[in-house]
C-alpha cells in the first residue's frame, strides 16, 4: 500500500516550524511523526504539504492510496486499523479525520460516500507549536518502548552513576563516562555515536539523538529530546531541539522548542513562567494575536535558522520566526517575524543575501549543502513573513 502523510487543519496552528517542513518532520519523543508511521507500518511514505515544500518533500500518487493526517502520532492500534483500511474507508476520531483510502480517480473526496470507522481510544496528536515540548514525555515513552523491543542496549559504563539503569538504552557507539543518569522518573535514550561529556546530571525522560552532544557538567531535567547533530550545554528543561541547532553554553533554556540550525548565545536565557503566575499567551498565526496555551510555564518557540547573541533575554512564551538574529540588551518583544535583524531598541529587514550566506556556511560546517531548494523555501518565507515585519 501507498502512504501518503498530509499535513492537515494544524499547519498553520504549527508554524513557525512548518514554514520550512511538513508536519509528518516535526520531531517530537525520540523520532519524527514520519519515522514513527513508516516503522509502525514497515513502508515509506510521502508528503502533500504546501507547493513550495513539495519539491524538497514530494508526493507519490499510485492507483491506491491511504492518505495520513500527520497531527496523529501513531501506537499499534491505529496503525493496524490505517494498515487495514480498503476502499471507501475512513478512520475518524470525533469530527477529525485520521486517514482514508483513495485512487488516483478520486477528483474530490466526499467522506458522505465513505464507510467511516470511529477510533475512540486515546491517541497522541500535534495540533500547537506547545504540544511539542508539553507532550514530549509521552511521546518519548512510546518510542522508547517502540524503538527498543527485543533489542539489547549497549553496556553501561562502570564510571556512569546510574538509577534505574533497566530504563536506560543505548545504542552503538555512543559514548559517556563519569555522568549522572536518573532513569527513575521516565526512560532514557542515548543514539548512535552521541556523547555525554563528564560531570553532566540528566534526569529522564532524556533523548540524546543520533551523533548529539551534552556538553561538560550540564544539568537537564525531562521531558527532553536533543535531536539529531545538535548540542546542549548549561541548564535545560523539558525542551525539544530539532536537528544541528546548538544550545552549548551555560544560561537556561526551559519549555521550549528549536528548530533546525538555531544557535543560542552564551549565558542566553528565557523565561518559562510570568512574574504573576498566570496562563502563557503565545503569539497565532492563524489569528494574527496572541492565543491562550492553557500553560503556566512555557518558553521559546524559535523557527529554523534563527539565532541569538551571548546573554540575550527572552520573555515567557517568546515567538522567534525563520532565519531571525537576535542580538543586544534588553528583552526583544514576545513575537520576533522570520527574517528580523536586531532586539530589543528595534529590528531591520535581514536581507535574503546575507541570510543566505550564513546559512551556508554554518551548513557546510556540518557538511550539508544549502542548495536551490533550501534557498526557494526560505525565500517563500521571506514573502510570506512581510507583513509582519516593520519595513
Amino acid at each position: 500500500m501507498n502512504y501518503i502523510l498530509f499535513d492537515g487543519p494544524s499547519r498553520n496552528a504549527l508554524l513557525p516550524f512548518t514554514f520550512t517542513r511538513p508536519v509528518a518532520d516535526i520531531l517530537i519523543g525520540i523520532m519524527t511523526i514520519r519515522q514513527k508511521w513508516e516503522m509502525r507500518l514497515g513502508s515509506t511514505t510521502t508528503t502533500l504539504t504546501e507547493e513550495y515544500l513539495s519539491e524538497k518533500f514530494p508526493m507519490v500518487e499510485l492507483e491506491e492510496n491511504v492518505m495520513i493526517n500527520a497531527s496523529f502520532l501513531p501506537n499499534d492500534v491505529l496503525a493496524e486499523m490505517v494498515s487495514n483500511l480498503e476502499p471507501n474507508q475512513a478512520i475518524f476520531k470525533g469530527d477529525e479525520v485520521i486517514a482514508f483510502y483513495t485512487n488516483d480517480e478520486q477528483e474530490e473526496v466526499d467522506f458522505d460516500t465513505y464507510e467511516i470507522i470511529e477510533y475512540t481510544d486515546d491517541c497522541l496528536t500535534v495540533e500547537y507549536t506547545w504540544d511539542i515540548f508539553s507532550k514530549n514525555d509521552a511521546a518519548i515513552r512510546e518510542d522508547f518502548e517502540c524503538l527498543t523491543e527485543d533489542r539489547k542496549s549497549q553496556p553501561i559504563p562502570k564510571s556512569v552513576n546510574v538509577i534505574a539503569p533497566e530504563n536506560i538504552f543505548i545504542e552503538e557507539g555512543a559514548k559517556l563516562e563519569f555522568v549522572t543518569l536518573n532513569a527513575s522518573a521516565g526512560p532514557i535514550y542515548i543514539g548512535k555515536d552521541s556523547e555525554i561529556m563528564e560531570g553532566s546530571v540528566i534526569r529522564g525522560p532524556f533523548v540524546l539523538c543520533e551523533n548529539a552532544v551534552v556538553k561538560m557538567a550540564s544539568k537537564v531535567y525531562g521531558a527532553t529530546t536533543v535531536g539529531p547533530y545538535s548540542r546542549i550545554g548549561g541548564e535545560v528543561n523539558n525542551s525539544v531541539l530539532f536537528g544541528y541547532s546548538n544550545k552549548g553554553h551555560d544560561g537556561f533554556l526551559g519549555n521550549s522548542v528549536l528548530g533546525e540550525w538555531c544557535n543560542i548565545g552564551a549565558d542566553s536565557n528565557n523565561s518559562n513562567l510570568k512574574n504573576n503566575y498566570e496562563e502563557v499567551k503565545l503569539w497565532s498565526y492563524e489569528t494574527e494575536g496572541f492565543a491562550k496555551t492553557g500553560l503556566q510555564f512555557c518558553g521559546l518557540m524559535m523557527g529554523d535558522h534563527s539565532k541569538c547573541g551571548i546573554n540575550t533575554m527572552f520573555n515567557t512564551g517568546t515567538v522567534v520566526g525563520v532565519s531571525a538574529n537576535i542580538f543586544g540588551s534588553g528583552f526583544p518583544r514576545n513575537f520576533v517575524p522570520s527574517f528580523s535583524w536586531g532586539g530589543a531598541s528595534g529590528f531591520t529587514t535581514y536581507v535574503t543575501k546575507k541570510a543566505f550566506e550564513t546559512a551556508r556556511l554554518v551548513m557546510s560546517r556540518r557538511n550539508v549543502d544549502f542548495d536551490e531548494r533550501e534557498a526557494a523555501i526560505l525565500e517563500h518565507v521571506f514573502e510570506e513573513s512581510k507583513k509582519w515585519r516593520k519595513e
